[in-house]
């Protein structure tokens, strides 16, 4: 038997590093507006938005606005992975943002073409990942990869910051209403991601937290020397591992009985063919139950031995099996247990839900039941609104819990960027646009 030993020192890869770019047309900039028709409107640049428009771009179709909080392609992902102080990814080099059958430059083959630049840890991954096994993929290199395909598919100049107010689908076209302008489309595709699940309201009452509470994506506040983290997924591990760099002692919050370490957050069937087939197979009732089994939180299996020794050490002290009860003011958690937990300052990390598309779509055409919005399985558009489409996690109902994931993401961009395409080519209608 086998046995996996994880190596911490893989969470430790530079970040900031300068990269080799191709020269990139100037972008429009976040004070211009698009033109008012377009044939696509992607809603979101995340690693989604950006597998569409690339995807979109190897179909032919160019006439394109991509529209982002941030106007910047990637911008709120890397964003996140800044203020965590992440160094890897969890998903390995064979998944990132890109095409499914179409020969473009894959990451690992642009992890190979700059090997001068990589440390000999990430070279030892390089070469792990050529053979077929797990590997891990540095923050630096899938940004770098990520600003390659924002230039050589042409994506930054279809960028705009704007915040999307509304999207209203008819049958024959789609408007989108954002904060400064609007652009009627035959198309539109949602890669709205992810957001943070809020406390209970039972915590401390609804609203704002109470002063030194905080949320994952929230600046810790400084001079902290006891912390809570409250969650069990990678994030948690990310906020523990740099509050105990900071020299802070931290009080870790599980509900379950025993932290869950494994490689993906998901199991890895669900990012094969036949794990997908799996999750065809049953009706909703088993996909509910399903999603409910795999889409849990976990921790990559490196931080296992850098946490064991802080909980050794005195450093960690984790309260396994305990649930909040609630935070009072001067951060004082009390668990359902009875036990209470003191800090400086207490930071939440609760897992996050699927951006279904309700607050942009009308709610009925949205359909949305149990959390996730009524889709037609083969090209993920909603079912009650066929020109509106979804790329992201709110597609796990269709695909499996692996539509969260960058590997779920080309699986569905694949259908819709498809679907997009043929429509454009065979049932194309004049966009009407008014004011």
């Amino acid at each position: 038997m086998i046995k996996f030993v994880p190596e911490p020192h893989l969470l430790e890869s530079p970040r900031g590093r300068d990269w080799p770019r191709l020269p990139a047309p100037a972008a429009p900039g976040s004070g211009g507006t698009p033109g008012n028709a377009a044939d696509v409107v992607i809603v979101g640049a995340g690693p989604a938005g950006l597998a569409v428009a690339s995807a979109l771009w190897h179909h032919g179709v160019r006439d394109v606005v991509v529209l982002d909080r941030t106007g910047r392609p990637c911008g709120r992902f890397f964003g996140r992975i800044d203020r965590l102080g992440q160094r890897v990814l969890r998903s390995p080099y064979e998944h990132h943002p890109g095409v499914e059958g179409f020969r473009d430059c894959e990451l690992l083959d642009f992890a190979r073409l700059h090997w001068s630049r990589l440390t000999r840890t990430e070279r030892r991954e390089v070469r792990m990942a050529q053979a077929g096994h797990r590997s891990v993929v540095p923050v630096d290199v899938f940004e770098a990869y990520c600003d390659h395909l924002v230039t050589s598919h042409h994506v930054a100049e279809k960028t705009w910051q704007a915040s999307v107010r509304e999207v209203l689908p008819t049958s024959d076209a789609v408007t989108v209403r954002a904060n400064r302008f609007t652009v009627t489309a035959q198309h539109a595709v949602l890669c709205l991601g992810e957001e943070r699940r809020p406390a209970p309201d039972a915590w401390w009452g609804g609203g704002r937290p109470p002063a030194g509470v905080s949320y994952w994506d929230e600046p810790v506040p400084a001079g902290a020397r006891r912390q809570i983290v409250v969650g069990a997924g990678l994030t948690a591990a990310h906020l523990i591992t740099g509050a105990l760099e900071a020299g802070r002692q931290v009080h870790w919050v599980v509900r379950e009985t025993a932290e869950r370490y494994q490689c993906a957050d998901v199991n890895s069937s669900f990012f094969r063919p036949e794990g997908r087939a799996r999750f065809d197979g049953v009706d909703r009732a088993g996909r509910l139950e399903l999603m409910r089994r795999h889409r849990r939180a976990s921790v990559m299996f490196e931080f296992r031995p850098l946490l064991q020794q802080a909980e050794a050490d005195g450093r960690l002290v984790v309260h396994r099996g305990e649930a909040v009860k609630e935070i009072g003011d001067g951060v004082v958690c009390r668990l359902e247990s009875g036990r209470l937990v003191e800090a400086d300052t207490a930071v939440l990390a609760l897992g996050t839900t699927p951006a279904s598309g309700a607050g942009l779509l009308p709610p009925d055409l949205v359909g949305e039941r149990d959390g996730w919005p009524d889709l037609d399985e083969r090209t993920l558009g909603y079912t009650l609104a066929p020109r509106v489409s979804v790329v992201g996690a709110a597609a796990g109902l269709m695909l499996g819990p692996a539509a969260r994931n960058i590997d779920g993401h080309r699986v569905t961009t694949a259908r819709v960027a498809a679907a997009i395409a043929h429509s454009l080519r065979h049932e194309r209608v004049p966009v009407v646009t008014g004011a």
